[in-house]
């Protein structure tokens, strides 16, 4: 039963996933997914990354949605109602505070960068030629440091932002998704092509694709797991504001598995039109986050033929894809303003959206030798504090109490009635986001928060953690068809078994490899480095 009525709608299922496709496509999508990848084993870090984002992500974009839908109101209403409807505690609505302060101090950095990328679209249509590493890394530490220009760029990527917000769900929302990921596709479609005939694609596909076993350690499995559940841009109210806006004829399982087959795909894109431009020419790196987009890659434009033409192609992809998701950021904490009824949607999202540019002045001047960059604190400057406080502590513990929330504390009948799956599907979600997802996001949390220490740690267990996954595994699957005689829950088991069995092995070849390390520093007399093992 949902809680509350009279809140906005979607025209139509089409318009809601392209509106919830173009939250999780983001930035981090085109420059993260392609470098993981390659640098944790190719093919085999696609693999788990992909089993991660339908065995953990989707269950919980699911529950998010679901809630939701099932609210009527933003995150906070929606977390208080529903907790006050199962008789449970108001104290559940600070998940949903969680992700709208997420999303607002999220949108204050993610539009610095957008300025950017909005910089270098308007630089792209000048052309990038004669540009070396020199050049490239000058003109981009220069951009970032100009007094002037990453403020200005800063104000007019808000200032799009919040006029789409501004204007509602159908007449703002729909309206800038159903032009601009239509948009998306074409230019990225179009990149992929240019980029297998005018790169080198055999060395993306093998960058990509071939699977390399002996890079896949713990902490990369770790990191596909963190990369699966942040690409589709949970715990930050996003997500849950959205399926706010569902009508109850949407089938948000069904959404859920597109929304996340579509968000994989981008990445998978993403890496094929970026790596080809990269390996065509010999001294560029890889190895590169924003540096990759900002520093590298002007320089392939510069060399390739139409490199004007299709620069300028790429950092519009960049630029859609920014947008596309900073309105799902700014939306949250404006519906929460809207349904208190302290302001106008318009008011509020002048409002909101100006306070989050006044936040991100201290972000666009903690970049480059702008007279902030001296500024640390807790040993980050203003940019990196912001970013790690949000990706690395709230959304975290924001995705796991939803989990559990919904897996824990919402009753199971109110949440079959709500999802309207089939018994047996249901019963594999409800296993996932009870049991699977929050030991899992725990896991990331510990990664991020701990780093080093927490991988040393599995290093020592890895073996150990496999066989438990892999035993967890026969005996849920047991105590399911026993309780249950239904084969849903073997069917979890062969979802689980080919991933147990490949951490085993993964971990095994690891633990003998870090042996034959030691041996080695030992033979040569040489101090051991602990970073290797």
């Amino acid at each position: 039963m949902a809680v509350s009525t009279g809140h906005a709608h979607w025209s139509s299922r089409w318009t809601f996933l392209l509106a919830a496709v173009g939250s999780a496509v983001g930035l981090g999508n085109i420059w993260k997914f392609p470098y993981e990848a390659g640098q944790g084993g190719g093919g085999a870090f696609v693999l788990i990354y992909l089993a991660f984002v339908f065995l953990i992500g989707t269950p919980v974009l699911i529950a998010e949605l679901s809630l939701g839908r099932r609210g009527q109101l933003s995150p906070v209403g929606s977390m208080r109602e529903i907790a006050k409807a199962e008789g449970r505690s108001s104290w559940w609505q600070l998940v949903g505070w969680s992700g709208v302060i997420g999303a607002f101090i999220v949108i204050s950095f993610y539009s610095v960068i957008g300025g950017w990328t909005l910089g270098y679209f308007f630089q792209a249509m000048g052309g990038f030629s004669g540009y070396d590493a020199a050049i490239s890394g000058e003109n981009f530490q220069s951009f970032i440091s100009d007094p002037l220009l990453p403020l200005l760029t800063h104000a007019v990527f808000m200032a799009i932002t919040v006029f789409i917000v501004a204007r509602g769900v159908q007449k703002g929302l729909e309206k800038a998704v159903t032009t601009l990921m239509p948009a998306l596709f074409v230019i990225l479609v179009i990149l992929v092509i240019y980029a297998g005939v005018a790169g080198n694609f055999s060395a993306t596909i093998d960058f990509l694709f071939s699977p390399n076993f002996e890079n896949l350690t713990p902490r990369r499995v770790v990191e596909a797991l963190g990369l699966a559940f942040f690409s589709l841009s949970l715990a930050l109210g996003s997500i849950m504001t959205y399926g706010s806006y569902l009508d109850r004829s949407i089938n948000v399982t069904r959404s859920a598995i597109t929304i996340s087959a579509a968000d994989s795909a981008v990445a998978l894109m993403s890496g094929l039109a970026i790596f080809p431009i990269v390996f065509a020419f010999e001294g560029l790196a890889a190895n590169q986050g924003p540096g990759l987009v900002f520093v590298t890659l002007p320089i392939a434009f510069g060399q390739m033929p139409l490199g004007v033409v299709f620069g300028t192609l790429f950092f519009g992809l960049l630029l859609v894809a920014a947008i596309t998701s900073a309105i799902s950021l700014l939306e949250p904490s404006v519906a929460y303003v809207e349904e208190t009824g302290a302001l106008s949607r318009r008011n509020a999202a002048i409002l909101i959206g100006g306070g989050a540019f006044l936040l991100g002045i201290l972000t666009a001047y903690s970049q480059g030798d702008s007279f902030l960059s001296d500024v640390r604190l807790f040993g980050f400057d203003l940019f990196g504090l912001k970013d790690y406080l949000t990706n690395n502590i709230m959304m975290p513990v924001a995705g796991m109490f939803t989990a559990l929330f919904v897996g824990w504390f919402v009753a199971r009948k109110s949440m079959l009635a709500e999802l309207a799956m089939s018994v047996r599907a249901f019963r594999i979600w409800y296993f996932l986001v009870r049991f699977a997802a929050p030991v899992a996001i725990l896991f990331v949390f510990l990664g991020l928060l701990f780093g080093d220490d927490f991988y040393n740690l599995l290093y020592s267990v890895d073996v150990l953690i496999g066989i438990v996954w892999f035993a967890l595994a026969i005996a849920s699957g047991r105590l399911a068809y026993i309780r249950d005689r239904s084969p849903a829950g073997w069917f979890l088991v062969g979802l689980v078994f080919p991933f147990a069995v490949l951490f085993v092995a993964v971990a095994t070849h690891g633990t003998i490899e870090r042996a034959q390390l030691r041996e080695a520093h030992k033979a040569l007399g040489e101090p051991e480095d602990r970073d290797e093992y």
